[in-house]
């Protein structure tokens, strides 16, 4: 296969992983929605997208539909894979390792404490190919309510007129404390909830709560 070929393949399979992670959006907080795509000779042999409610994660689905197809493999994923778990449980970068996946592409780095790098370390390590930024921006708007919530404690806010896509519809007082009622829902796993236009919109903006 030649590098050109190479490219236009990495671009598709990797647009594929998007697509998957955003038909989930608004359903796995309090984790990011991730897509995953497996392949091996050119041919998808198995793909996943986190599930509803964060669990379980795009690549513990993945691979083991994958079999004994995963060895020799490309993974794209859509974020990094978590170099270990919360839970304890096997953590994303070790399903891939262990199943014999040779190369990683990854859209997104994770920065929170079980990823930030540390997945992407252990794969190199390891033996794996591994490559970061493929189409990070089409899938920005997967993790931009997660990379804010991870940042700032609180979930990003945006205007919209029917929701499609965010965990949920941000109900509060135009005067009351919206700072402390954003932290609660960021304690709570929320991570990109919508407003729509009117007095709430208006105050959130004011206070540079809200994001255009």
């Amino acid at each position: 296969m030649t590098d050109a070929q190479q490219a236009s393949d990495d671009i598709r399979f990797m647009g594929r992983a998007i697509t998957l992670a955003k038909a989930r959006m608004g359903q796995t907080w309090p984790n990011p929605a991730v897509g995953c795509v497996i392949v091996r000779d050119g041919e998808i042999v198995s793909e996943a997208a986190t599930a509803p409610g964060g669990r379980p994660h795009a690549e513990e689905q993945a691979v083991p539909a994958a079999g004994d197809r995963a060895r020799g493999a490309t993974a794209y994923v859509t974020m990094e894979p978590c170099g270990a778990r919360s839970s304890g449980r096997t953590s994303c970068s070790n399903y891939l390792m262990d199943a014999g996946i040779a190369r990683v592409v990854v859209a997104a780095v994770d920065p929170s404490p079980f990823a930030s790098g540390r997945g992407v370390e252990r794969l190199k390590k390891s033996g794996l190919q591994v490559e970061t930024g493929l189409l990070a921006q089409d899938a920005a708007v997967l993790y931009e309510g997660y990379l804010h919530r991870v940042e700032t404690g609180r979930p990003m806010v945006r205007i919209s007129d029917t929701g499609e896509g965010f965990d949920a519809r941000f109900a509060a007082s135009p005067k009351a404390d919206l700072t402390t009622e954003l932290k609660r829902l960021g304690e709570a796993g929320y991570t990109r909830v919508w407003v729509s236009p009117g007095e709430l919109a208006d105050a959130l903006a004011d206070q540079g709560l809200l994001t255009r």
